[in-house]
């Protein structure tokens, strides 16, 4: 009962996506399995930090890796300060919980080479799901949206005329980002494909499968996937690190972090400046070459 009204204080309140959601509810069901089968309790409010360091444990034994492992623990964290806000606890069993150690990743773009040659592959292929998948590839690097707000997209979110594009961000946050003169070329021959297969099913979602059915996460980072491993050799090939490509050749073409900021839609600068370690390198290779010291 606790957590049915958690997803609803999550949902109504904090307005956070279905797919967030889903995660916090699949992470607390799966904790509550835990204190019933080892600890015979179904009371999540009678918890304390023993049986939390046990599931612990059992996920480390589970060969997870301390970033997942930390992730349930947020939603643990999130669940327990909302039965203290509420007043149903009044001690946070999670009060003194140090997260587990994680090492830092550095997300390595894609070239702007790398992104020129996937969209040039596709300049001989016709059908509807060819120019989908262009459109698709085109619209993520144009404007670095995320996997979920492209896949949300209306055709009404779309202004070919004004050359424009209104996301729906997190926390139901809207922004408008510019699109360029190809993109909005490459849609207006993607939208005339989708006149033929569009139902009434679709709630005119902008991009559709063949069968006139909004697409999974799955399908959408399946496509980016397997158009950039046939280019590039990154270890990571997702819809994110076509974002953070974005990102990364603004600033390195010269564009300011805050203006970045309200193109990506975060709420901090802190979430922009991760982007900086790339666009840092990129700088370094121009210094080397440019400084006059460097050319004696």
């Amino acid at each position: 009962m606790q957590v049915t009204a958690f997803l609803n204080y999550l949902t109504l309140e904090k307005k956070y996506s279905s797919h967030t959601i889903l995660a916090y509810k699949n992470d607390l069901n799966s904790f509550l399995d835990f204190i019933e089968d080892e600890f015979s309790s179904q009371n999540s409010k009678q918890v304390n930090y023993s049986m939390i360091r046990s599931w612990i444990i059992t996920l480390v034994d589970k060969n997870l890796n301390n970033k997942s492992i930390n992730r349930k623990i947020a939603s643990l964290k999130a669940y327990y300060k909302f039965l203290l806000k509420t007043n149903q606890i009044t001690e946070n069993p999670l009060a003194k919980h140090k997260s587990l150690k994680v090492g830092k990743t550095l997300q390595v773009p894609f070239s702007e080479k790398e992104i020129a040659k996937v969209i040039s592959n596709f300049e001989d292929l016709e059908g509807f799901e060819n120019i989908r998948n262009k459109a698709i590839v085109e619209l993520f690097y144009a404007t670095g949206m995320r996997k979920s707000e492209l896949i949300s997209l209306k055709i009404t979110d779309i202004d070919l005329q004004k050359q424009q594009v209104k996301i729906l961000g997190k926390r139901n946050k809207e922004r408008i980002v510019p699109l360029i003169n190809t993109t909005v070329t490459t849609l207006k021959k993607y939208l005339q494909e989708r006149l033929e297969i569009e139902n009434l099913h679709s709630e005119n979602f902008l991009f559709l499968t063949k069968n006139g059915v909004k697409l999974s996460q799955t399908l959408v980072y399946r496509i980016i996937n397997n158009y950039f491993s046939n280019i590039s050799t990154k270890e990571k090939k997702s819809p994110h690190i076509l974002r953070h490509s974005f990102a990364t050749h603004l600033l390195n073409e010269g564009a300011d972090l805050n203006s970045i900021k309200e193109l990506l839609g975060h709420s901090s600068l802190a979430s922009t400046q991760v982007y900086t370690n790339n666009s840092i390198a990129e700088l370094k290779k121009v210094y080397a070459k440019t400084h006059p010291r460097n050319k004696k």
